[in-house]
């Protein structure tokens, strides 16, 4: 095990969410205790029209951005850079930290996102083909750089600290809230928020994914049934947005200012498999060394583990190379650890499920409580783990592993631990 006596201990203070099955905290777990899917028909564009055949997202519900910000600001965002506004007020909120806040350069911004602020792009590309390069907004730019999106949250907070955008395909939001956390332990400040976002249900992402055989095409009269993970009639995944904040801070520091304390972030680690653009190495190595090596970074055996929160995508290829690999790491004792997939519910949020994931953790420890997953109705010889069939369940989670894979052999894996 590595040496962890040098390091400050991380904790968890604060949880914001803008998810397909509700924006506050209490809601959105009741929602995930309860097995409800946040799945439905596209409304952002006529997918029938765009010729299609997948027609359902994990869409937000009722966001709108002048909730969280004016009109004047909202119209120079990009619709990722304003759901991670509301994600950061409601985490800021639910830490109940009182701004201004003092000591500002020792606070810091870490931002995950797959893909970013790319409407505003278009938005600039549309417009200099249709009228010409003088009529492109000049907000559009900037708009559509990924960092923007922090620079909005560091600007609210006043944060002068550490501050960085990360853009690991589908392990950046997992990766934003690890290297945000060794922001804190290893010095450099005391609080940071770790948030990711994904905004971006548009013809050009849905049609892509399908073009690639990624996306289901079945249930589009059942947008509910339609994300199955480790289920045996599943299709692929379901393409979504959201967004999650995590506050984290260094345990003194939090309990100095009374915090509620969710849990510990124990330790994390990323790898690449350097196989193949979209598909999981078939030996599952990859997931099994981040796997190891984020339990090794946090000081905690396998046997510790009590509960994991897998990417669980829905998609034939990774629910057969994660179940594989939980099954390497683990042996037998794999077949005794539940194992749930908050997709089954939400879709994939692609850059921000890693964050929802690890706030799904916390709250998972916090309230002793499994959440399902949903759609489980014919077993995969392949997949042959607990994964929680569609009823949640009470457990006394001490220890809870999250695990994301993304496009480009990305892998990354966080430990979050109740806290004592």
């Amino acid at each position: 095990m590595s040496s962890l006596n040098h390091r400050r201990r991380v904790v968890v203070t604060g949880i914001g969410v803008v998810t397909a099955v509700g924006s506050e905290v209490d809601a959105f777990w009741k929602a995930l205790v309860e097995g409800r899917s946040g799945v439905r028909r596209i409304t952002q564009f006529d997918a029938e029209e765009a010729g299609i055949p997948c027609l359902i997202a994990g869409e937000l519900p009722d966001f709108d951005p002048t909730d969280y910000l004016s009109a004047k600001q909202a119209r120079r965002m990009s619709r990722n850079a304003q759901v991670t506004y509301a994600a950061a007020l409601k985490g800021i909120a639910d830490a109940e930290l009182a701004l201004p806040l003092a000591d500002t350069e020792r606070i810091g911004v870490y931002f995950g996102t797959a893909i970013g602020g790319f409407d505003k792009a278009e938005e600039g590309i549309e417009m200099m083909r249709q009228h010409g390069a003088t009529r492109i907004n000049p907000f559009n730019v900037p708009a559509a750089l990924p960092n923007m999106s922090a620079f909005y949250v560091n600007q609210h907070l006043g944060a002068l600290g550490p501050s960085s955008t990360i853009t690991t395909a589908c392990a950046a939001g997992t990766q934003a809230v690890g290297e945000a956390a060794d922001v804190i332990r290893y010095g450099r400040a005391d609080l940071m928020l770790a948030v990711a976002t994904e905004a971006l249900i548009k013809d050009y992402t849905i049609g892509g994914f399908h073009s690639m055989r990624a996306l289901p095409t079945s249930f589009n009269d059942e947008p509910h049934r339609a994300s199955r993970p480790f289920d045996a009639k599943r299709e692929g995944f379901v393409f979504s947005e959201g967004a999650a904040c995590l506050v984290l801070e260094e345990v003194e520091h939090a309990r100095a200012r009374g915090a509620r304390i969710y849990a510990e972030v124990a330790g994390h680690a990323s790898s690449s498999d350097g196989f193949h653009v979209a598909t999981p190495n078939p030996s599952a190595e990859g997931a099994v060394r981040t796997m190891a090596l984020a339990l090794d970074d946090a000081g905690i055996h396998p046997e510790e583990v009590d509960y994991i929160n897998a990417h669980g995508t829905s998609t034939p290829a990774n629910d057969e190379v994660e179940s594989l690999a939980i099954k390497k790491l683990f042996g037998e004792r794999a077949y005794e650890i539940p194992v749930s997939s908050t997709k089954s519910m939400l879709g994939h949020a692609m850059g921000a499920s890693g964050a929802i994931e690890a706030a799904v953790c916390a709250l998972t420890i916090e309230r002793k409580m499994i959440h399902p997953t949903v759609n489980y109705e014919f077993p995969d010889p392949a997949c042959d783990l607990d994964y929680v069939p569609n009823q949640a369940r009470p457990a006394d989670v001490r220890v809870a592993l999250s695990n994301s894979f993304g496009l480009g052999g990305q892998n990354a894996c966080l430990v979050l631990r109740r806290f004592s």
